[in-house]
């Protein structure tokens, strides 16, 4: 029986943006973003990434696809997409797999819709169409350096400029994805053949990363576009400074330090240690405020730290857990090597702008005003669904004293 099977391009090589595939978009790489879109359509059985590069590789079989290594002659600046789709089909034809549906598609676009794909699919397997491209509509007016000078009209006349309403719109590619019947793809040995037709997405859907300016967009839009899937996580890792507190100190005379925490933050890890949810702070700083506060919590904490991400990794070791399976709440730049690491990287909504572009997640409460309280919550509600029941929102006050 033949498959539907998603194909994703990704070569290690990038000219505008190096490592592109690689880069993250709301905390995600976009390669794993791409297949997670793919894993999400019902009608896909085989999620397949092409790649060059061991370290997409891994992220890519992490999130759930098969690879196929693409020979080097391939992954060249100069090489189409077509010649990647052609070596998978190739190769899975060699392990015995018959392909019915090609669906392509490409993570340089990290915002796709499963329900656009899902419906692209039916549009191929009913036979309306023999190829599918993503598109949104355009009224824009295009212009054209002219053979004589100066500009003209594309699709238009400069001479009458009909109102919006009144114009039939156009369709601009946005490179997301298409869906191809995998014969007339053999024989076309293009991706535009037959009967074509558009799969309308949503413009938030459009954009399509190959710049670092249309990096820095992606990222900002994230936070929007993104629908956040329930907090599944195996564990759970916090920095203290900006994250247990709203990152000032109080000094006495002797030198001693103070500083103020949220109690429904200690409900929120009280309530994570009864799920049998491991919970870690991780600071730098090494000082007796920390201990004294961890040891409150009931929780393990390793502070007075040179190197977090190393301390994270040690601890996911040690634990058994993996490092996608954690959730890590931060707020300054030195947190940034521990949230590449993670599964959920999450910033408080005070956190550095490096922190809350590499977050998968910005939490509405602040450090120290219940941010950890709200990560608590959502992590116990993807446990236990019934728990949304008993779950309110963290109250800004009152908070406790720590020495």
């Amino acid at each position: 029986m033949s498959e539907v099977v998603a194909i994703i391009p990704a070569r290690g090589g990038s000219r505008g943006v190096p490592s592109k595939n690689l880069r993250r978009v709301g905390g995600v790489p976009l390669v794993a973003r791409a297949v997670e879109s793919a894993l999400a359509v019902a009608a896909i059985d085989r999620v397949v990434v092409s790649t060059d590069d061991p370290e997409i590789a891994e992220v890519a079989r992490a999130r759930g696809a098969d690879v196929v290594d693409r020979p080097a002659e391939l992954a060249g600046d100069t090489a189409s997409s077509e010649s990647a789709i052609d070596h998978t089909l190739e190769t899975l034809a060699e392990h015995g797999i018959e392909v019915g549906v090609v669906v392509f598609i490409q993570a340089t676009s990290p915002f796709i819709d499963p329900a656009d794909i899902q419906t692209a699919i039916g549009t191929v397997r009913d036979g309306s169409a023999d190829s599918v491209f993503s598109a949104v509509p355009s009224w824009g007016f295009l212009w054209r350096p002219a053979a004589e000078g100066g500009f003209e009209g594309v699709n238009h006349d400069p001479r009458r400029r009909p109102r919006r309403q009144d114009r039939a719109p156009e369709y601009l590619e946005t490179g997301a994805f298409y869906v191809l019947d995998a014969g007339g793809y053999r024989r076309a040995r293009h991706r535009f053949f037959g009967v074509v037709a558009a799969s309308v997405v949503a413009e938030a859907h459009a954009i399509e990363i190959d710049t670092e300016e249309q990096l820095r967009m992606a990222t900002a839009m994230a936070a929007v576009v993104d629908r956040v899937p329930p907090l599944d996580v195996d564990a759970v890792v916090t920095d203290f400074d900006g994250v247990h507190t709203d990152d000032r100190v109080l000094i006495g005379q002797d030198g001693s330090e103070f500083v103020t925490v949220s109690r429904s933050d200690g409900m929120g890890v009280a309530r994570l240690v009864r799920a049998g949810v491991p919970v870690l702070i991780l600071s730098t700083e090494r000082n007796r405020v920390v201990a004294a506060r961890a040891r409150k919590l009931g929780v393990e904490v390793r502070h007075g730290l040179d190197d977090k991400a190393s301390a994270l990794r040690d601890w996911a070791d040690d634990t058994g857990v993996a490092l996608d399976r954690i959730a890590y709440l931060g707020n300054d730049v030195n947190d940034l090597e521990c949230l590449a690491l993670v599964g959920w990287p999450i910033a408080t909504p005070g956190a550095h702008p490096l922190v809350r572009a590499a977050a998968r997640i910005v939490l509405d409460h602040r450090g120290g005003d219940g941010a950890v309280r709200e990560l608590a919550d959502r992590v116990l509600i993807a446990r236990e669904p019934d728990a949304a029941r008993i779950v309110a929102p963290a109250p800004a006050r009152p908070r406790e004293d720590t020495p």
